[in-house]
């Protein structure tokens, strides 16, 4: 019963392992990753530099799923040297007759098992990491969320527009098709098609790092970070002031991002005005185009110093302009919850879902919630 139970964790382990490749955008299909479960139970799952092989020669489908698929490698068993540079310095093999020892060849296989930590038990600390909440998390831990946050890779949810653009199949396109019967000298040619284009509607994120929040401040302007990479994505802190940092986080280092913002944000672990900020927002950038249809999504969890009226009738103004408004609350996930804060009753019914944000994982779900993922669970529609 313990090696089933041994087995189904390890498996748990590495599925965890695929999960967070396809979080840092590499395809990791079903299918690869069934072949990567079978080529890992062959070979030997305690044994990094077999897992490190296994992983890269089945789930990875491009050249830009090399890279990624370091990054993650590496946050995901641990920082340590890259298993491709100590493969590449060791000697090639030479072909000889050897006669196996099998006392010999134990001892050799416990002793590289010995100085390799096995890999199913680095993945499965990882996999519960995920889950647990920042707050409560080591200075260790830390870093190994923030080496997963790093590698997070956001899609933000696309839009059709109004331009049409050619496709293999949809409207038939007259003017093209015409074309090229006329090219043809009015013989036959095959219908040309047409679709409407797809854009990247903007994200809107407005993080909340008052003193209630400073526990999870951190992981949260990482994962705006992550969210700035290549989308249409604008960020705002918000506590006693409302500051505009998304040129801070265009850093491609995290850290860089994290002491730029620390230099340009004033209000650290101050008090929230949530509702007077909001109109502040809407007042001097949302109305003017920023928040009209976008997705802005709230991180904080709702403690108001200020009139909750005032923060009840931004968050209608707010949800009239913007396609959907999320708030995700790291509060949210603690037994027994329920949102009687006055700040939070009154934001709630102007809100499109209501998700957690207290770890790794409830980021992910955030991300996909964002995305407008019909696989994004754990979001609850307000």
């Amino acid at each position: 019963m313990t090696g089933v139970t041994g087995v189904l964790a390890a498996d748990a382990a590495l599925l965890g392992f695929a999960r967070a490749l396809r979080t840092a955008g590499v395809e990791a299909s079903a299918a690869r990753v069934h072949a990567f479960l079978r080529a890992v139970d062959l070979l030997r799952p305690g044994m990094r530099a077999d897992v490190y092989w296994a992983g890269r020669l089945t789930l990875c489908g491009s050249r830009d799923d090399l890279e990624r698929y370091e990054r993650v490698f590496a946050a995901y068993f641990g920082a340590r040297e890259p298993v491709e540079r100590a493969v590449a310095a060791a000697p090639g093999p030479r072909l000889r007759l050897v006669v196996r020892n099998a006392a010999a060849e134990g001892r050799t296989r416990t002793q590289n098992e010995r100085e390799s930590p096995p890999t199913p038990a680095l993945a499965s600390s990882a996999e519960v990491l995920r889950r647990r909440d920042v707050a409560e998390l080591d200075a260790a831990e830390r870093a190994q969320v923030r080496r997963l946050l790093a590698v997070l890779a956001w899609r933000g949810e696309v839009r059709l527009t109004a331009r049409r653009r050619p496709a293999r199949r949809g409207d038939v396109d007259p003017h093209r098709t015409v074309r090229e019967l006329l090219r043809r000298g009015g013989e036959p040619a095959r219908l040309r098609h047409r679709a409407r284009a797809e854009q990247p509607r903007r994200t809107v994120l407005l993080v909340d790092i008052s003193g209630s929040m400073a526990p999870y401040a951190d992981a949260l302007l990482r994962f705006a970070h992550a969210a700035t990479r290549g989308t249409r994505t604008e960020v705002f802190t918000i506590g006693t002031r409302l500051t505009r940092v998304t040129r801070e986080l265009s850093h491609r280092d995290p850290d860089l991002a994290m002491a730029a913002v620390g230099a340009a944000v004033p209000d650290w672990r101050g008090g929230t005005r949530l509702g007077e900020l909001l109109r502040e927002f809407l007042n001097r950038w949302g109305q003017r185009g920023m928040a009209r249809g976008a997705v802005v999504v709230l991180l904080s969890d709702g403690w108001e110093r200020g009139d909750p009226e005032l923060l009840g009738a931004q968050m209608r103004r707010l949800h009239r302009l913007a396609h959907r408004v999320i708030w995700a609350n790291p509060r949210k996930a603690r037994p027994g919850y329920a949102p009687l804060a006055a700040g939070m009753a009154a934001a709630l019914p102007s809100v499109d879902a209501f998700v957690e944000g207290h770890s790794l994982a409830a980021l992910e779900r955030l991300a996909a919630v964002v995305r407008g993922s019909p696989l994004a669970r754990g979001a609850d529609s307000a």
